[in-house]
């Protein structure tokens, strides 16, 4: 708190560092998530596509053996 009552030129200083090493940090830790959330949006949507890819072969195959009955 001594600070606070009589700043000079180095706590400011070390108030800065912290500030942008805060900043930094959160910025990171953001990026992170980000990245898990895309990765994870990019595998439903793989995970999505096998899927419909699958769905569509089954009606396909429904569609051809009704047409050879």
């Amino acid at each position: 708190m001594q600070w606070l009552q009589d700043p000079n030129q180095s706590n400011v200083d070390n108030l800065n560092n912290v500030r942008s090493e805060a900043r930094r940090h959160f910025r990171d830790k953001k990026k992170e998530y980000l990245n898990a959330k895309m990765d994870e949006f990019e595998t439903k949507s793989k995970i999505k596509n096998i899927t419909d890819t699958y769905r569509g072969t089954n009606d396909l195959r429904r569609v051809t053996s009704l047409e050879l009955v």
